[in-house]
Parts: structure tokens; sequence; C-alpha cells
């Protein structure tokens, strides 16, 4: 088992944006990789916990031949671009972008007088030259939620052999994991236990793990990727 703490890390960001890059995949950023950060798992090649300063916004940027997950933990942001241009995201939200080979520009921004708080997730699409397109989630506060990866079978979520989901487990729940998983902690605290081996994780903790088995000490908010 391996964790990374983002309080390990160093504060980097740009225009109004504070964050913490915990994953920046070689096959994405090369030589511009930072040593310190974990390395992806499957098609997921990027995590960074994000806070955008009061008013603060990316500035419209584009993406191509990427799928863009935004997950909403604290406050509010406003979202325009070529896709949903203006919808307005709160707390709890997840939006999913895929550029595909269309791409897609768009700018971020806090309405805000205060911070807020997001994740940026990026994951490799497995077809190349697909339309842009996109997806919005409320995940469930009690269980867990997919809202990337599954079967071409489906549409719920876009189809890739890498899944990523948003868990909500109250304290005292248990959550046995299958195979190979990269596991954030949102917030909350939970116990790995990993071949009878045992580590406390907290907010901010990346924990790579292979078939461990979670026990929330502290209600617990997680973000999972996995392959299926």
């Amino acid at each position: 088992m391996q964790i990374l703490s983002r309080d390990s890390l160093a504060l980097g960001g740009f225009s109004g944006i504070q964050e913490t890059r915990l994953v920046t995949d070689s096959r994405v950023f090369g030589e511009r990789k930072q040593p310190q950060t974990s390395e992806g798992l499957g098609s997921f090649v990027y995590l960074a916990d994000a806070q955008y300063q009061p008013n603060g916004e990316s500035g419209m940027h584009p993406h191509s031949e990427i799928d863009v997950i935004s997950i909403i933990i604290d406050g509010r942001v406003s979202h325009e671009g070529s896709m949903e241009h203006g919808k307005d995201l709160v707390a709890g939200d997840v939006q999913v972008q895929r550029a595909g080979g269309e791409g897609f520009s768009h700018n971020e921004i806090n309405p805000d007088e205060s911070k807020n708080r997001m994740l940026q997730v990026w994951a490799l699409p497995e077809v190349k030259g697909q339309p842009a397109s996109y997806k919005f989630y409320q995940p469930s506060l009690d269980c867990v939620t997919r809202i990337y990866g599954g079967d071409k079978s489906q549409s719920d979520t876009f189809d890739s052999q890498t899944v990523i989901e948003i868990v909500h487990l109250k304290t005292g729940d248990r959550l046995p994991l299958a195979g190979e998983q990269l596991n954030y902690i949102i917030s909350g605290a939970a116990e790995f236990n990993e071949d009878s081996e045992l580590h406390n994780a907290q907010e901010g903790d990346l924990i790579r793990s292979t078939g461990a088995k979670i026990f929330a000490t502290k209600n617990l908010h997680m973000l999972i990727i996995r392959q299926q």
C-alpha cells in the first residue's frame, strides 16, 4: 500500500486558482511530470485538489482528446464555454466533459466572495476522434455513485475500462475493494486493511492499494479509481 499526502506536496496554481496536483501521469506530462506526484491508473491521468480565489476563474482554455471531470466539494462554480454554457454547479455536483477529437473550450468561475473547493480529474478516452459531449451527476450521499466508465452497452456514463466512483460512507461503515485501486479521501477518515496491515488515512490522502478493506472512522467522502 502506498499513501501520498496532499500536505506533503507543493501548492501551485494559475490565474485565480490554487491547487495541489497529486497525479500527473507520465503519458500526458512527460518531462513536465512533478516527480513527487503519483502515476495514474488505467486511463486516469490527472488529479488536482483546487481552491478558486474569491471571484477567481481559470480563464477560457481549450481541451481535446481528454475527458475532464469536475467535482464540486465546497461553494459554487459557474461554467461557461462551448458545452453547457452558463451552467452553475454547487457542492456535490459533478460534470464530465468529453472533448474528443472535436474539442471544446471552457472557463470555470467562482462567483462568490469566498474560496470554493473542487477536484479536477482527467481521463484519456479509449477511442480517439469522438464528438464532444457532456454529462452531469448529483451523487447520492449514502452509497457508491459511478461517474465515469462502464460498458458500451450503457449510456449513463462515458464508456471506459477505467471506472471512477464517488463514495459516501457513514462512520462505522465498511467497504471491501477488489483489485488495484487509487482512492482519494475528499473528507473524513478511514482505516485501510491490506493483508492484515492497517493504515489510517485522512482528508487529502491518496492511497494505492490492492484488495484492501475500508472502515470509515469518520464520515467518509472518497473518490475511487479502478479497472473493471
